[in-house]
Formats: C-alpha cells, sequence, structure tokens
C-alpha cells in the first residue's frame, strides 16, 4: 500500500511538473510574441533600449506600464499581502496566508493571487482600511526600480495598470510617483465590507480602455511597458505604438532607488513590521514571538521595578543597547538650582523620556501631549499631561520646573523617519536653561509606534525587538524667551526654531513645518485622538 501511493504522488507531481512549470526559455517566447504580432505592424523591443529615447512630450505620449512587471523589482507579491493580512486583518490572519504559503506555489498565479485577496481580504471593514495610504508605499518606495523612474521622468501622461486590487496602489502611485491614472481590480464589498473576491478583470480593461479613449485626443504615441505574461501586450496591442518587454534577466540587474532619489519625500507612515515581510523572514518573526513576548517581559519588569544600577545591565545583557554621547560642559556648570533644567527632545517613541533618565540615570518629569492610561500608569518615571491650553499647560510646566528637572518633546507626535516636524515653542517660555536631547532609535522586527492602532502597545512592540537601540546624545545649552537677543513676540518661534534646527544638525535629520495634526490626517483620518486601552 506505502509503495502504491509513493507512486501515486510521484506521478501526480510529475503531471503537475509538465503541465503547469513555465517555460526555461524565455528567448523563446520572446520570439514566439514577436512572431504573433508581426502582421499587426507592431513595434516590440527589449526593455533596456528604452533608456535610450529622447524626453517624452506630456501633452502628445500616453506611457502605459505594468507595475508588477515593470516597475517593482520583486518578482512576487507575497510580501504585500503579508503586510495587509498583519496590519489589517491581525496576527491571526498573518498565520493563516504564511500557512497557505504552499498551497499558493502549487496552484497558478491567477489562483494564487485569487487566494491571496481572499484571506486578507474577506471580513475587513472598508472605512477602516488605510494600509493602503498608511503602510503600503514605504515598502513600495523602497522596492522601486531606478531604471523604470528614469522612464517615469522622462515625461508623459502615467497610466499605471496591474492586476492587485487598486486600494492597495493607488495612493503609493498618486502621491508618491505622480501617475496621472491608476488602474487596478476592484474587490467586491457587501455592506461596508470586503468579501475578497475581485471583480472579473473585464472591468478594468474596460476601465484601462476608457482611459485610453479619453486621453486619445491629441495623443501621438502610446507607449506599453509590460513583462513576458502578455497581460498588457495582448490586450492593448490595438492601442499601443510600442511595447517594450521587460525580462526575467532584467529585473535581476536592476537596483533600487535610494532614499534621495524619492521623487518625493517619505516622511510618514504606519504599521507594526519594520521589515519586508518575505516568506521567510514571516517564518523567523512567528518562531521569534514567543521568545519577544517573555524577553520583552523581562525588560518590563526590569525597567520598572529595578533601580538604574541593575536595570541598565540587566536590559544589556538582554540585547538592548542604549549610547549616551554626553556633554563635559553641562556636568561641570550642574551646580544647584532654584530651579529644574528644562530638557527638550525631538520625539521617537514614547519611551524617550525613559532612556533619557536611563542615560543620565537620575528622575525626571516627562511632559506628554497623549499617552495612554495604561502607559501612565506603568510608566517608571512621572508623566504630566498637558491640556493643550497655552496658560494651563505653561503654569503646569512651570509648577513642575519648580520641583526638578522635566522633559518635554515639542513636536507632539512621534517620527519614524529622519525627520522632525514643527516644535511647538510654549517651552521657550519657560525656562533660560534649555538642554536640546538628540533622540534617535532603530529597530529590526516591529516599530514601537502608529498612528492608528492601540498606543497602549507601543512600549511592549519596541522591547519585543531582538536587539532594539537607542542613542542619546545631550547638545550644547540654549537661552530661553527671556534672554534671547531680540526680544519681541516672535522670539519664542525663533527658539523653537533654533533648537529644532541643532537637534537636526546633530542627527543629520531635516526640519519640516509639519505639525502632529498633519500627521494623522495623512495616517488615520483623524486629528490625534488617543485609543482608550
Amino acid at each position: 500500500m506505502a509503495k502504491f501511493f509513493m507512486n501515486y504522488f510521484s506521478f501526480f507531481f510529475f503531471l503537475y511538473r509538465l503541465v503547469f512549470k513555465p517555460s526555461k526559455n524565455p528567448k523563446a517566447f520572446h520570439r514566439t510574441a514577436s512572431n504573433i504580432h508581426a502582421n499587426e505592424g507592431k513595434l516590440y523591443h527589449k526593455y533596456p533600449s528604452f533608456a535610450h529615447r529622447a524626453n517624452l512630450s506630456k501633452d502628445q505620449t500616453l506611457l502605459l506600464f505594468n507595475v508588477e512587471d515593470a516597475l517593482l523589482k520583486s518578482p512576487s507579491l507575497f510580501s504585500y499581502f503579508m503586510l495587509v493580512a498583519f496590519e489589517a486583518g491581525g496576527l491571526l490572519r498573518a498565520f493563516v496566508l504564511i500557512l497557505s504559503y504552499p498551497l499558493l506555489r502549487l496552484v497558478g498565479e491567477d489562483m494564487g493571487l485569487k487566494i491571496m485577496v481572499f484571506v486578507c481580504f474577506f471580513g475587513v471593514k472598508t472605512k477602516s482600511f488605510r494600509v493602503g495610504s498608511a503602510v503600503l508605499p514605504k515598502f513600495f518606495l523602497e522596492d522601486v526600480a531606478v531604471e523604470t523612474l528614469e522612464v517615469l521622468k522622462k515625461g508623459g501622461k502615467k497610466v499605471g495598470f496591474s492586476n492587485v486590487p487598486r486600494v492597495m496602489i493607488e495612493s503609493f502611485l498618486r502621491d508618491y510617483l505622480d501617475i496621472d491614472f491608476v488602474v487596478g481590480r476592484e474587490v467586491k464589498v457587501f455592506r461596508g465590507y470586503f468579501l475578497g473576491v475581485m471583480e472579473d478583470k473585464k472591468q478594468s480593461n474596460a476601465a484601462l480602455e476608457t482611459i485610453i479613449g479619453s486621453q486619445g485626443l491629441g495623443i501621438c504615441d502610446v507607449i506599453g511597458i509590460s513583462g513576458f505574461k502578455g497581460s498588457l501586450q495582448y490586450h492593448l496591442s490595438s492601442h499601443c505604438k510600442e511595447i517594450y518587454l521587460v525580462r526575467k534577466a532584467d529585473k535581476r540587474s536592476w537596483q533600487r532607488i535610494r532614499r534621495d532619489e524619492y521623487l518625493k519625500p517619505l516622511i510618514f507612515h504606519d504599521g507594526r513590521l519594520a521589515f519586508m515581510p518575505t516568506p521567510l523572514a514571516t517564518l523567523a518573526m512567528f518562531m521569534w514571538l514567543p521568545f519577544g513576548i517573555t524577553l520583552s517581559i523581562i525588560r518590563a519588569i526590569s525597567g520598572i521595578l529595578l533601580p538604574y544600577r541593575l536595570s541598565i545591565p540587566i536590559l544589556a545583557y538582554t540585547g538592548f543597547r542604549l549610547s549616551l554621547s554626553p556633554n563635559p560642559s553641562l556636568q561641570s556648570s550642574n551646580t544647584r538650582k532654584t530651579r529644574g533644567r528644562l530638557y527638550v527632545c525631538n520625539h521617537k517613541t514614547l519611551l524617550d523620556p525613559l532612556y533619557l533618565s536611563f542615560s543620565l540615570q537620575k528622575d525626571l518629569t516627562a511632559v506628554t501631549y497623549s499617552l495612554s492610561r495604561v502607559s501612565e500608569l506603568l510608566a517608571p518615571i512621572k508623566t504630566v499631561r498637558l491640556a493643550r491650553d497655552r496658560d494651563q499647560d505653561s503654569k503646569m510646566m512651570e509648577k513642575m520646573l519648580n520641583k526638578g528637572d522635566l522633559v518635554v518633546c515639542p513636536e507632539g507626535t512621534t517620527c519614524r523617519e529622519p525627520y522632525l516636524l514643527r516644535f511647538s515653542p510654549l517651552f521657550a517660555e519657560m525656562s533660560d536653561d534649555i538642554v536640546p536631547v538628540a533622540m534617535d532609535c532603530h529597530v529590526s522586527m516591529f516599530y514601537g509606534t502608529t498612528a492608528g492602532g492601540l498606543k497602549c502597545l507601543d512600549p511592549l512592540f519596541f522591547i519585543m525587538n531582538p536587539r532594539p537601540s537607542y542613542n542619546v546624545r545631550v547638545l550644547d545649552g540654549v537661552y530661553g524667551l527671556s534672554s534671547f537677543l531680540g526680544g519681541g513676540e516672535r522670539s519664542r518661534f525663533d527658539v523653537a526654531n533654533h533648537v529644532q534646527s541643532e537637534i537636526g544638525k546633530a542627527l543629520g535629520f531635516g526640519c519640516t513645518r509639519l505639525t502632529r495634526r498633519d500627521k494623522y490626517l495623512i495616517l488615520a483620518g483623524n486629528e490625534g485622538i488617543v485609543n482608550k486601552c
């Protein structure tokens, strides 16, 4: 019996490989595709030849490109769907998707896409789905090829075409690459919930033809860029004057764009995962979770209950790295004063004041703009919540400074990327002994901040990383409003901008005029309401 089943499965896999295995000779496929369309007078080119074309006319050229085949370097879409599953559906949905990966490898590409869409989207609320605009753009940008970006810079009206759901790619293409039109497949909706089933391809093809028809007047050249799968060249052969085909060998030689090459800077993004969730990386994450949760509990207990002399070595032993660059001039002038010192730092995570306290090994009072009740209860240092009323907040900070040292993050919210948000100028009126502090942190698995999730879990996710690190750099002190040269009503803004620029120079971060309100409107669709835990 065992021999019978062994022969049966051997025959099954042999038949599967014979029928479904793709051709190993893409050049032969290229010759076949060219011969099929030879009678139509179409010009088929290898994609690298597009680099030698001159700039395209904005008004007379329509550039059609397939997002998966012609824009992204990665050959697989699994990682992007894993991001949707984890961020929109939670840990259980992500686990189901990784379990289905062997099945995705067995079935065809179209069926695999349908399975991933069903697992990731079924039962998700349409109103709460913000992964496409808040999470995915970061990972898409990191996967864009330099060669394709140079093509998009040549000009012409651009149309991005994809077989994945439109809600996943539209924000990325429009907001960060300035694509004029985006065509993707729609996911069916019932009473405000995704059903996990995509509309037929005919609807997206019809939408694409409508765009071509509406832009047809005055258009001389319609150029298509696609892979060898035929999704673009066969359907649009009647519209495109030229079609450029991307080979797998071409994509292997592509280079991903650097941050300084982005058409628009990526300042805000959300989500918990700090890595590209490939199948192997996702499997490693699930294997790490039991150890990570145990380790986070040990780290939390050490930081909350133990004194600095004990907690810092224990944290270092568990893989936590904390580096301090002190300022000798401040230490030498640390004479006894009637008022406390005001530490002003940029905001990377909710743990900024805590690790500043660890670094200085002194008790500090942290002023917070928004903190969950759970975080307030568990914080090992004293926290004071501001009311966002200038008079009331200034009185509160004045009272705290009379009792001891105070730390404030005037950005009012965290920023993951190397940028500083606008500094609120209230701190400039509170003290003449202001010490800027440059804070930076690095994680490898989970982000310790969120805009649309539960903020009470932020510290847990941060300390759950295998080797999280914090860098604290104490800068030279600056004078407050009363001692600032020039005086006047605008001086408090000058002090705030000066402190922001000094921290930006120390970290190599860019200074922006964006605010907390801008961040939450982009990522969460609100003005910064804290989820109560």
